[in-house]
């Protein structure tokens, strides 16, 4: 589908909107809805179909209430990539005004050919979103193209709140938020770092990474907090800003403020190491309020704890020991900076601060042995974690269907990998609510697959003992690609490897499935 008109009314190079390059669709149906404050204030309404976003603007909103229209004035095809756009256009451009990403997530087209049916003048689908869920349809008036309704389906929809009407689904920030920054706040960040990666100071490195062990060792340590978040490393230089997950996926547009406060650092070619974590009422890092955050449901603190500085001002610091290294990062954050705060180290009895650990509730802790250099992507043991309670990540390979009062579904099959091998490790149906649930489905919807994943489960006709689930269990789950990884928490590991008394904190995409294997204190 052609992207001409698109291009033919914008100036990119005074618009911040992305340009109009191809897109190969995978099959994937993705919408936004962006708040549109113009000449007029509207809601942009747009359904990815044929590797476009299909667009109408809706002067009145989104309707709630079930047979409820609303008038549809479709536009231009927009770029795939305009689903992230976040900002402003520029006075005197196409447009010009604050765009709010309002809501954004997949819809499923209740036929087999959208594109097709959409020709004809009507598209009946389903949203799922971070706010809106449910079924509308889309109909053509009078032959004329141009002008549509959006018509509410079968059932009521409680409509947002005028707080949550006036805050993005991307960012968090209101509407005067963004109309008041100089910045476009989107994340096609991760599109503009991928074209300007080669501007990084240093080539992309994995973070040093730390052992499991069972018990504090002896010898010279120091200590600090476990954090439960994300891994990230911040690369600053005259360019800007790039916030990186371990596994090289930008996270600059999930978390401005922290962008924000880097950005306030004013100092250049320069490598921080550090974790991003949302925090509790008690001041504890929590993974499931972060994926709350991520979802839209809740405004807990963020913080981002730096603990390393592989680099500094152009210096490569990572043979240097870890006390010239702490000592460099001090002199960076002597004090707070927005959400930024350096993670201290604690002096002290490495048992004694893990019993302390325990009855503060926190994750654990992370040592790091006197006089250790960086080592790049290692486990070497000279940074070792000790956990107060059992926790770590698994591959989603499957789901149940839904029974008693919950929709959706009912639990996740979890695994790791062991030898190149998804191995079962159980089920998981607590931890969810109805945000979570939904968003879950509306992922695993584009997953499905019709093979099983996991290596150990029964056949149909056969099958293994102690797998965790019965053959006729089996026959009633749904198998997904193994490429969702979640956090878990569970008491324990039952003899046949299986988890007891799990529960699902959220999804990670800062690690890839592949590197998820059964974590094993030495």
């Amino acid at each position: 589908m052609s992207l001409r008109k698109y291009v033919e009314k914008r100036d990119f190079r005074k618009t911040p909107e992305p340009t109009g390059e191809p897109y190969h669709s995978n099959g994937t149906h993705r919408f936004v809805i962006q708040k549109h404050a113009a000449s007029h204030l509207h809601y942009d309404f747009r359904l990815e179909i044929g590797g476009v976003l299909k667009s109408w603007a809706v002067p009145k909103g989104v309707p709630f209430s079930k047979g409820e229209k609303r008038l549809a004035m479709h536009v231009e095809d927009h770029p795939a990539s305009y689903r992230d756009f976040e900002g402003i256009i520029p006075k005197g451009q196409y447009g010009g005004g604050t765009v709010m990403v309002w809501d954004y997530g997949t819809f499923q087209p209740l036929s087999k050919a959208p594109a097709r049916e959409l020709a004809s003048g009507k598209l009946h689908f389903v949203l799922h979103g971070k706010k809106l869920s449910g079924e509308w349809y889309l109909v053509r008036l009078h032959n004329n193209d141009k002008e549509w309704l959006l018509i509410r389906g079968k059932d009521n929809m409680k409509p947002v709140s005028k707080k949550m009407d006036d805050t993005s689904a991307l960012s968090g920030k209101t509407m005067k938020e963004l109309g008041g920054s100089t910045k476009v706040w989107n994340s096609n960040r991760s599109q503009n770092a991928e074209k300007k990666s080669h501007k990084r100071i240093l080539p992309f490195f994995q973070p040093m990474m730390a052992k499991l062990v069972k018990e504090p060792p002896s010898g010279d340590w120091t200590y600090e907090i476990k954090y439960d978040g994300f891994r990230a490393l911040a690369f600053l230089s005259e360019n800007g800003v790039e916030l990186i997950s371990r596994n090289e996926k930008d996270l600059s547009g999930k978390f401005p403020e922290v962008v924000d406060s880097l950005e306030k650092l004013s100092i250049g070619n320069t490598i921080l190491d550090g974790e991003i974590v949302a925090l509790d009422k008690k001041g504890r890092s929590s993974f499931q309020l972060l994926q709350a955050y991520e979802l839209g449901q809740d405004k807990p603190p963020l913080i981002y704890y730096v603990f390393d500085v592989p680099q500094v001002d152009g210096e490569d610091l990572r043979a240097s020991t870890i006390e010239i290294r702490r000592e460099r990062l001090r002199r960076i954050l002597r004090k707070p900076k927005g959400v930024l705060r350096l993670s201290e180290v604690l002096e002290s009895d490495g048992k004694a601060l893990l019993k302390q650990a325990h009855r503060l509730g926190l994750e654990g802790l992370i040592g790091k042995r006197h006089g250790s250099v960086y080592e790049t992507g290692r486990r070497s043991g000279a940074w070792i974690k000790l956990k107060t309670h059992l926790e770590q990540e698994f591959v989603i390979g499957g789901y149940t269907d839904p029974s008693g009062g919950r929709k959706h579904f009912g639990a996740v099959l979890t695994g790791v990998y062991k030898n190149g091998k998804l191995v079962f490790t159980g089920k998981v149906g607590t931890g969810f609510n109805e945000t979570v649930l939904r968003s879950l489905i509306s992922q695993f919807h584009n997953l499905e697959i019709q093979k099983c994943p996991f290596q150990n489960l029964p056949e149909s006709t056969a099958g293994r003992y102690g797998s965790g689930i019965t053959r006729a269990e089996m026959k009633r789950c749904h198998w997904l690609k193994p490429s969702l990884v979640c956090q878990i928490r569970f008491s324990e590991w039952t003899r046949d490897g299986k988890l007891r008394q799990p529960v699902f904190l959220g999804l990670r995409d800062d690690k890839s499935a592949a590197e998820v294997k059964r974590e094993v204190a030495s």
